[in-house]
Formats: structure tokens, C-alpha cells, sequence
């Protein structure tokens, strides 16, 4: 299979709320051909704290994604340590939106690829936030978009969640102001992803004792302790301008419909696959339903789990994994 990776760079690129990140590049890496009509191109941003080498297990002829069929380009979102981030560009912006992501992305495709529509947007959490943001923001540049865990505009709930992250980053002694920090938050990085393990996984999840049976762990103890580690291993300053990014998500807030969502909604023209996992706690089945009525072209598909908003993101849960498989190669088809 053909892959290659890259590293493109947009020049001092301006963000909707007038702040500039400086020198900004964005990450990529393809995988698969792209065809002589430049017409199979499905792109597959980054979601939260995640970069693309850990998203890529979806991707194979038996796949999620199938780079035998289209030539699939991964993307890092500003923030993700791999693209413009806080720990790598000085003077980074206080807030780099879904919509500032989308159009740098938007600039790659075209001077990379010479590709102008794409065939579809894949995206998970805020991939499925991007990929929203891609349908609305350019109606006649996408065919087709999967929301896998994903909605318009970030729910109230949804934010309750971020801010007590956003919280606990910022009350920790090394915070110096704006979600920057003089040492790594030790102390706050654990509490971070003990709060985490309670959102990213559902009751019903704990209830039937997955946490241990799918982990290894011998006991709940050791099982939070992993979810400390996954996030002593983040750069702070990267968690936190992430989570305001994810916070301000709302496909509305911007020149083109300036806050009118229903607008917003109405004026895209992709195939849209709503896909919320039946026991996600950030973002609701219901806020799909609330969406469906307004897009031309919608399909709601909840994904039957107790896994969470994990079950977007199955790896070794394969009961989620052919759900996401058989809807996702029949949305594309």
C-alpha cells in the first residue's frame, strides 16, 4: 500500500478571532492512491490529544477506511504536538477553533493534492467536529461526511465536562496564565485523566465490569492509574488549547452564518451519516436528532454499545468495530 508523510507549511496563518500563529504547519499523512480524476479522496482529521500514527489502525483493506478504494489523507489539528501547537510555536493563539483547523486543511488539499472536492470527511470526537465544520463551512467541496461521535455545536453538558478539565489544568501551581505552565502539572495530569475515565466510558460500561475484563487491570485502582498515564504523557499547554477548541465548537460561530445553527445545518449539501454511540456522554444521540430535521441530506445510525464515546473509537472492542465497518463502507460506497 502507497503512504507517504508530510509537513506543510501555511506562512503566518490568521485564525477567525484575529490572532495569528506564526509560521504554522500542519502535519499530514496519506495513505493509498489518488486517482487520475483526483475524485477519491476521503479525509481523516485528528480527534482530541490524539496524532495520527494512533488513529491509523482503522485504516487497511479490512478496514474502517480501505486505502485500496480511496486514497485517505490524515491531517493533525493545530494543537496535537505535531502540527502548530502551544509546545512547539511561541506566542500560540488563545483559541484556534474548528473552523481555523478546517480551513489550513483546506489550503494542504489544494496545494498538495490539487484536490478541490472531496469524495468524504471521516472524523471521530473532534474529527466529527471538523468534519461537521467541513460540510457547512464548504457545501460544494465535500460528497459525503461521517459524524462518528460528533455534533453541530458542543452541548452544554458537553462543556460542564471541558471546563472542569480546563479547571483542574489551571489551578495547578505550575499554570503561569492562558494555558501555559512553567514545569509539567505532575499532580493535575493525574487528576485529569482519573475525570476522563468517568466521561469517556459509560455507566453501564463499569456496571458489566469491562473496565477490567478488557484492560487487564486486576482492579479498579490500577485501572485509573493507566488513564493517569495516558495523560502524564501529553504536553499540558497542548491539552489545554485543545479543550477550548473543543469548547467553541459550533459549526455557526464564524463570518459565513454568525450563529444562526439551524442556517448553518440547512446550508449543507453532503450525504451526512450521524453516528453517536447509544451511551456517549459528550455528545448525545439527542443532539443528532436535533440536527437530522435541518440537513438535506441525513442519516441518523447510533452505534448499539455500552462502550461510551469510546465506541467510536473501538480498538479491541471488535463488536463496534463491524458495526462502524459495514455503515461507514456503505455510506461511501
Amino acid at each position: 500500500m502507497s503512504s507517504e508523510a508530510g509537513r506543510f507549511a501555511l506562512g503566518d496563518f490568521l485564525t477567525v478571532s484575529g490572532e495569528t500563529i506564526a509560521s504554522a504547519e500542519l502535519g499530514w499523512k496519506r495513505h493509498g492512491t489518488l486517482n487520475a480524476a483526483r475524485d477519491n479522496l476521503v479525509l481523516y482529521p485528528t480527534s482530541y490529544g490524539a496524532q495520527h500514527p494512533e488513529l491509523e489502525w482503522l485504516i487497511g483493506p479490512d478496514g474502517v477506511l480501505d486505502p485500496t478504494r480511496f486514497c485517505i489523507v490524515q491531517i493533525d489539528m493545530f494543537g496535537n504536538g505535531l502540527s502548530s501547537s502551544p509546545s512547539n510555536t511561541p506566542d500560540y493563539p488563545s483559541l484556534v477553533t474548528a473552523w481555523d483547523n478546517v480551513h489550513a486543511q483546506r489550503r494542504l488539499l489544494q496545494d498538495v493534492f490539487g484536490v478541490e472536492k472531496l469524495h468524504a470527511v471521516y472524523g471521530w470526537s473532534m474529527g466529527a467536529q471538523q468534519a461537521y465544520h467541513w460540510a457547512a463551512c464548504f457545501p460544494e467541496a465535500v460528497g459525503a461526511a461521517v459524524i462518528n461521535c460528533g455534533s453541530a455545536r458542543t452541548a452544554v453538558h458537553n462543556q460542564v465536562f471541558l471546563r472542569s478539565l480546563l479547571a483542574v489544568l489551571e489551578a495547578a501551581p505550575e499554570h503561569t496564565g492562558n494555558g501555559r505552565f512553567a514545569a509539567p502539572p505532575t499532580a493535575a495530569l493525574r487528576a485529569f485523566g482519573r475525570i476522563y475515565a468517568g466521561w469517556a466510558l459509560s455507566q453501564d460500561f463499569y456496571r458489566a465490569g469491562l473496565h477490567l475484563s478488557t484492560s487487564g487491570a486486576p482492579d479498579l485502582e490500577t485501572f485509573l492509574t493507566g488513564w493517569e498515564e495516558r495523560y502524564l504523557a501529553r504536553d499540558a499547554a497542548n491539552l489545554h488549547a485543545q479543550l477550548r477548541c473543543w469548547d467553541a465548537g459550533d459549526i455557526s460561530a464564524n463570518p459565513l452564518y454568525q450563529g444562526d445553527l439551524e442556517r448553518a445545518l440547512r446550508a449543507i449539501k453532503a450525504r451526512m451519516l450521524l453516528m453517536p454511540g447509544a451511551t456517549d456522554l459528550y455528545f448525545r444521540t439527542a443532539d443528532n436528532e436535533a440536527e437530522l430535521p435541518f440537513l438535506r441530506h441525513g442519516q441518523l445510525s447510533p452505534i448499539p454499545s455500552i462502550w461510551g464515546h469510546r465506541a467510536g473509537n473501538p480498538i479491541g472492542n471488535p463488536q463496534d468495530i463491524a458495526f462502524i465497518r459495514a455503515a461507514v463502507n456503505d455510506w461511501l460506497a
